[in-house]
């Protein structure tokens, strides 16, 4: 079998994801019979079909399904790999850190300054979306992280937990409260998947019935805006939640859920003593944050 097309790779996995030729080739800026003729051309050098395709819908094969969890990993690594070669060619000596809002990684981003004077310290600001990505494909070292992830090609080291609170709108019957339980809020309408607080995902009214639709969002500041307008609540790391204090939402304390987990994640494959060390460093002075320290 011959190897597979990088470039094929990409078409196909705008297909998988638009789930719609047309769409696609807008995205690639290609016409939809070039696009056409490329998947078909991917299909024939791997001997499977990957989309059954008619009028009305495009869908993946199980071939197709498993291409696609394989091939967002392997584009990734290919444009990690890209991102190295140009840089050790242009003798540019960079060490880059993800990190998300509310994550203070001053101190070990420092310490490693100060010991490796010649080395560039760079930070690339990361959301809940790409915490990960950003070391999948080449643009950070490492990364600090919430748990959960996907931890699949990576290595992962436990750095400290942190209290998780509960944000309501200025206006919520419990926004006079310094504390509550989850069960306080089983009747509340949660505006993310109630598998990441299953305390509350486990007694929850609104999960009993046909559950209201919840918009896709893509920020922390579009979930507080629908908070504030009093839509709904979310659970946030205290961090975050202190990270974007406003004056229509409040944040309270929920003893009875599990703390967030902050770790440092790395790709698995690369052995840099560089990471290794920042790693040791960032264990040893990452600052935890605490109920009482807030």
């Amino acid at each position: 079998m011959t190897d597979v097309d990088l470039r094929k790779l990409r078409y196909f996995v705008a297909v998988a994801e638009q789930l719609h030729f047309g769409r696609a080739a807008e995205q690639l800026y290609i016409a939809q019979p070039v696009l056409s003729r490329q998947i078909r051309a991917l299909e024939d050098e791997l001997g499977v079909q990957l989309f059954v395709r008619d009028r009305r819908s495009t869908v993946l094969t199980p071939a197709g399904e498993q291409l696609l969890a394989d091939a967002r990993s392997l584009l990734a690594g290919a444009q990690a790999l890209r991102r190295r070669v140009i840089r050790a060619a242009r003798g540019v000596d960079t060490f880059t850190v993800g990190f998300m809002p509310g994550l203070i990684v001053t101190a070990p981003v420092r310490a490693m300054t100060d010991r490796h004077p010649a080395l560039t310290l760079e930070l690339v600001r990361t959301t809940w979306n790409d915490q990960t990505t950003v070391v999948h494909d080449g643009r950070a070292d490492v990364s600090f992280v919430r748990l959960p992830i996907d931890a699949q090609g990576l290595s992962v080291r436990p750095l400290y937990t942190e209290p998780r609170v509960v944000v309501v709108s200025a206006e919520h019957r419990l926004a006079g409260k310094q504390t509550v339980e989850v069960a306080d809020l089983a009747d509340e309408h949660l505006l993310q998947e109630p598998d990441l607080v299953p305390e509350w995902r486990d007694i929850a009214t609104e999960l009993r019935i046909p559950r209201p639709d919840v918009p896709a969002f893509h920020s922390v500041e579009e979930k507080l805006e629908h908070v504030a307008a009093g839509r709904g609540i979310i659970f946030l790391p205290l961090s975050v939640a202190t990270f974007y204090t406003r004056a229509d939402i409040v944040y309270l304390a929920v003893p009875d859920i599990a703390p967030n987990q902050v770790s440092l994640a790395w790709d698995a494959d690369r052995h840099s003593p560089l990471i290794e060390e920042f790693a040791d460093l960032a264990a040893e002075l990452t600052p935890s944050v605490t109920q009482e320290s807030c």
